[in-house]
């Protein structure tokens, strides 16, 4: 399953950066959710690096799209995965403001990921805190 290559995962790192970032707070918890993230698709990498990549990526892109255009080309078991790692960072804070909301709808909307399917992984991992 498994199957992003380094590039894409620096995106999608991106990605989950800007998500941790949107209520303005970027804790250490969420930099070791995205961390966990980088590990499960290049575990022979060094996530802090890939991190630092995907945090300056964040930095100097505003465009959504270049990161769930990489999303979008992957098959729904990837999606998933991505969504999940996603809510995760969002939740990780016990708390999910619109911003963040909205930007969950969004993605999915991107990427073609059911949105039923994306509130049934945030309820999951909402009730396995």
């Amino acid at each position: 399953m498994k199957k992003l290559d380094k590039e894409s995962v620096i995106g999608i790192s991106a990605l989950l950066v800007h998500a941790a970032n949107i209520d303005e707070i970027y804790s250490d918890h969420e930099k070791n959710l995205v961390k966990d993230f980088i590990k499960s698709y290049l575990n022979k990498e060094n996530p802090e690096e890939i991190l630092k990549k995907a945090e300056s990526v964040e930095n100097d892109s505003n465009q959504l799209l270049n990161y769930t255009n990489i999303i979008k080309q992957n098959n729904n078991e990837i999606k998933k995965d991505i969504i999940e790692h996603l809510w995760k960072v969002i939740i990780s804070d016990n708390s999910v403001d619109q911003y963040e909301s909205n930007l969950m709808r969004r993605i999915c909307g991107l990427i073609y990921f059911p949105d039923k399917e994306s509130a049934e992984i945030k309820l999951r991992l909402l009730n396995s805190k």
